[in-house]
């Protein structure tokens, strides 16, 4: 925190403010997507699109108080983080102006580098390797340079928070997760705030080459690209997580709640976290998170973050006797005869009435 006020101050800010939010992010802004099981087309956890709102509340405020007309921000054209900081803005100050020099100058990578070379503002790319970085506590996304073309396998200096799965530990590292409510709380039995678990989780699975992401993605603006992210705690955590709701979570709530999850996760990635529909949506799956309680014991081994146990004391819908095939067997099987018969009973009539698929539908 030290080194970007300074940055900031040496190029010439009047001032510069530094907020450690660390736990708000994680308590506010990762626990609801954790919950939700939120990965935007399948695999990527919205590392860059969660802490946009929450920088935006923070700016907002500042400029209050330091009445300030306007927010600036260094997005160009054809990504995703301009419509989330704008939409932030327009949300909580519509009056509030805007500023985009890159994207208003239509500058390219290159014209920035110049530009923040000449005006000794030290940026830690170059025109050899001009990557885009994004990190936060929950992860680390990079784009442009040799990435941009989705041929290019990402080169070792793509990566920033994890080993090559070939190069971690022959050995596989245990790890026990405990969560309340959907949210985790215990690493390996020890009680720790959910930023300092995912700190000491992102080092661990790190390590083990896990987290590792290389994607094609739609953007919010219509275009594809090609993204490489690194979300070790993530994957770990989620993972975990999921596990365990497999154990907690009654059928019916357990199948429908993808239809949830898939809505919230395009809302995060689209700009929509200040909705009045985010929040209808966030309180369902708060709901269901309530039984969302237990221990999952994790494998991390070479890339792969496996579940191999778990358990729920006071919430586990698993009925070992129900499941057993020996002779501590509870489960009624003469009731199965009754229950197939009228499972399949609207299907049987309309087959009777209709011989869709009989022999005399077919010599017909």
């Amino acid at each position: 925190f030290d080194a970007i006020q300074q940055k900031a101050l040496k190029v010439g800010a009047i001032d510069s403010i530094v907020i450690d939010a660390q736990d708000e992010f994680a308590d506010h802004y990762v626990a609801p997507v954790i919950k939700a099981n939120a990965l935007y087309e399948g695999d990527y956890p919205l590392v860059s699109a969660l802490s946009r709102p929450l920088i935006i509340e923070h700016l907002v405020k500042i400029a209050h108080a330091q009445n300030a007309t306007a927010i600036a921000h260094g997005s160009t054209g054809k990504g995703n983080d301009q419509v989330r900081f704008e939409a932030a803005i327009h949300a909580l100050d519509p009056e509030m102006k805007i500023e985009a020099p890159i994207r208003d100058f239509h500058w390219s990578r290159e014209e920035e580098i110049d530009y923040a070379k000449d005006h000794h503002v030290p940026v830690p790319i170059g025109k050899k390797s001009p990557y885009s970085i994004d990190a936060n506590l929950w992860g680390r996304a990079n784009e442009a340079g040799i990435l941009e073309n989705p041929w290019n396998q990402a080169p070792d200096d793509a990566w920033g928070m994890t080993v090559a799965p070939e190069a971690a530990p022959d050995k596989p590292t245990f790890l026990d997760l405990t969560f309340q409510q959907g949210v985790p709380v215990a690493l390996n039995g020890n009680p720790m705030p959910l930023a300092a678990m995912i700190k000491q989780l992102n080092q661990i699975a790190g390590a083990n080459g896990i987290g590792r992401i290389d994607k094609i993605e739609n953007r919010l603006v219509g275009i594809k690209s090609r993204e490489v992210y690194e979300a070790p705690a993530a994957a770990v955590i989620m993972t975990a997580h999921h596990d365990l709701e497999n154990l907690t979570l009654e059928r019916d709530v357990q199948h429908f709640k993808p239809t949830i999850e898939n809505k919230l996760t395009n809302m995060i990635y689209e700009a929509q976290w200040i909705s009045p529909l985010f929040d209808a949506l966030m309180a369902f799956i708060d709901k269901t998170q309530a039984v969302v309680n237990g221990t999952v014991k994790m494998k991390l081994y070479k890339g792969s973050a496996v579940p191999v146990a778990r358990q729920s004391t006071h919430n586990s819908l698993y009925d070992e006797d129900l499941a057993t095939y020996t002779s501590a067997d509870s489960f009624d099987q003469e009731a199965a005869a009754g229950f197939i018969k009228l499972w399949t009973l609207p299907t049987t009539v309309f087959e009777q009435v209709n011989h869709v698929h009989s022999e005399e539908k077919q010599h017909d």
